[in-house]
């Protein structure tokens, strides 16, 4: 790639993301600070490597994009060649059966991504949009140059979309659902949006949940070595029930509390001196990001409480605009989180291949779509100001 200033541009890739220096990754990654996305700075991504969570044996060989002008770099996206499709919470499963069927190889594949984090962010790192442009390209050609099945870019920005499609990728819809702070002053406030019925449901399962637990927050340095020592047996209990072994190590935990630690919000519940429970959320711009749960005692709706209302405590008192929490889940909407469509994109080499997935997706899109549209009719807010389940209410 040609440029008029400082010499030819290289796309090229690098093995590990410490290859690059943190203040350059950081630079194009996260270029405006009021709407940084905590997943794709360096030292998350950093953490997940040198924890050896992310590494050759797990199946993410780091593989990362780079444009370089001499010794500058100009963007970059993190890249991983995959050999299975674990982790990734875009769910391919059922397109490498049917690749594997009709005879050819799916994995390994490229995938462009924040491991094990299905959190919507920037992936064609840089300010520039020519290099934006290059990257996406540079993506579809390493592909090509490695001959694998294909390359896949998940939970990407509206920019980022249309550079994909531009250069040959294919555009999927999945869904998720988020809370949104309509400037609210407080919990109470958020609940006078919501039908009566719904507002007594959450006020009920708020009190059945800490009736005999105490709920704690903390932050930074208030987040010991003792906490992680306990939320890593909560995430090891989750991992093992969903995934059969957990994604993460423990180094990981302390790691990410020793770079990124002011980012981090550890909601803990303790019950006769011991903690019981726990809820790890990454702060990031103007959002909270729920991340990952465990408990070691079964207490009813303890998990809505620590995943979805106390996140919506926090939100509302720090202002921020929005609570993503996470995949799946349409349980959420009762508790006032809103159905949302995330969006990844997919480069498929083979042609027939791509044409049969291109098919598929096209009606998968318009099934998502309706799906999105009729959830929507299920959200708990009041219809109008005169919505008669709410006329003598009773604030239990």
């Amino acid at each position: 790639m040609a440029s008029d200033e400082g010499g030819d541009i290289i796309i090229q890739s690098v093995g590990a993301i410490d290859d690059i220096a943190p203040a350059d990754w950081d630079r194009i990654a996260c270029p405006d600070p009021t709407c940084a996305n905590p997943f794709v700075r360096h030292a998350f991504l950093s953490a997940l490597e040198q924890s050896r969570s992310v590494c050759a044996e797990a199946g993410w060989d780091p593989h990362h994009l780079v444009a370089m002008q001499g010794d500058n770099l100009l963007g970059a996206i993190p890249v991983y060649a995959k050999g299975n499709s674990q982790g990734e919470y875009v769910f391919d499963h059922h397109w490498a059966d049917a690749y594997h069927r009709a005879g050819g190889r799916y994995y390994p594949k490229l995938l462009c991504a924040v491991p094990f984090t299905p959190a919507t962010g920037p992936r064609l790192l840089s300010p520039n949009p020519e290099i934006r442009r290059a990257l996406a390209h540079g993506l579809s050609q390493m592909a090509d140059k490695f001959s694998v099945s294909s390359a896949h870019v998940n939970y990407i920005e509206d920019g980022d979309r249309d550079d994909l499609l531009e250069a040959g990728f294919l555009h999927r819809i999945g869904e998720q659902y988020h809370w949104f702070n309509d400037s609210y002053e407080s919990f109470d406030d958020f609940l006078a949006a919501l039908s009566s019925r719904k507002r007594k449901a959450i006020r009920r399962e708020r009190r059945e949940a800490i009736k005999d637990v105490e709920i704690k927050h903390h932050r930074g340095d208030e987040i010991t070595e003792q906490h992680w020592d306990a939320f890593w047996r909560f995430y090891q209990d989750t991992g093992a029930r969903k995934w059969g072994t957990p994604y993460l190590t423990r180094s990981f935990f302390s790691q990410i509390a020793e770079t990124m630690g002011e980012d981090l919000l550890l909601i803990c519940a303790e019950s006769n001196g011991r903690t019981i429970a726990g809820a790890l959320n990454f702060i990031g711009g103007d959002a909270l990001y729920g991340r990952y749960w465990g408990c070691v005692e079964d207490v009813p709706f303890l998990h809505f409480e620590i995943c979805y209302y106390q996140a919506i405590d926090f939100a509302i008192a720090a202002k921020l605009s929005r609570v993503e929490a996470g995949a799946q889940g349409d349980h959420k909407i009762a508790r006032g989180y809103q159905p949302v469509a995330t969006h990844s994109a997919h480069y498929l080499a083979d042609p027939s291949f791509r044409m049969a997935i291109q098919n598929y997706l096209e009606s998968e899109r318009d099934h998502t779509n309706m799906e999105l549209k009729a959830l929507e009719s299920f959200m708990p807010f009041r219809k109008t100001s005169n919505d008669k389940s709410d006329r003598n209410d009773d604030p239990s």
